[in-house]
């Protein structure tokens, strides 16, 4: 049997290849760039949302024996999917986001027994014992020499990637006027501008809240 790509690895392909766009299609002359984290995923974040686009779908999802396209019944099945765990996803997400902000808020030096800070801080946000962070303190290796109190930015360039995406969904996944704006104000300007003016020169407008809660079942 060839080796075959699950509907994740899907998805990490073209979030992955997402990263790689905005570095080839970056106009920085330097050799690095300064990209705030909680704008860094949007353009990786915002590319798997063509991955399950039924009109996608239809260009690479077939049958590895047959060449059948996948059928529409199964594209219905992927959408609806989706919303499955949202409530559980989201919660474990922004615990360990609020999780991290709490170490990084502590008055320094001091002495703690992380087991037991986690303990008494997840009971204190309301944590129920059913939910668990994404990731406990003792492998949570973002909160250190990484993301650094800014785990959120996970959640928060989901705001953007979802909104964005609307763009694209208004005018149509495929419109190159669309594209190329994306292409001029998010990807070529990635880190060498302002964030929030590349967004407002994209969108028109600032990020809404809405796109993300609706995509997510949420609302």
């Amino acid at each position: 049997m060839p080796s075959l790509l699950t509907l994740d690895e899907v998805r990490t392909l073209f979030h992955e290849f997402g990263h790689a766009l905005d570095a080839l299609m970056n106009e920085n002359s330097y050799h690095s760039t300064f990209i705030p984290w909680d704008f860094v995923e949007l353009p990786s974040q915002i590319l798997e949302h063509w991955a399950t686009e039924p009109e996608v779908l239809k260009l690479y999802a077939k049958h590895y024996e047959t060449g059948e396209v996948i059928p529409d019944e199964l594209i219905g099945k992927i959408g609806i999917s989706r919303f499955f765990n949202q409530g559980f996803d989201n919660t474990e997400l922004l615990a360990a986001s609020l999780l991290d902000m709490a170490y990084h808020t502590l008055e320094a030096p001091v002495n703690i027994e992380v087991q037991e800070f986690e303990k008494n801080y997840l009971k204190e946000i309301g944590l129920i014992p059913e939910i668990e962070p994404r990731y406990r303190t003792t492998y949570f290796l973002h909160i250190i020499g990484g993301y650094d109190a800014g785990y959120y930015c996970y959640t928060w360039a989901a705001v953007l990637d979802n909104d964005a995406f609307e763009a694209f969904r208004e005018h149509g996944i495929f419109d190159k006027a669309t594209a190329d704006s994306y292409r001029k104000n998010i990807l070529a300007k990635n880190g060498i501008m302002d964030a929030s003016a590349q967004y407002l020169n994209f969108r028109g407008r600032d990020p809404e809240l809405e796109p993300l809660l609706r995509n997510r079942g949420l609302n």
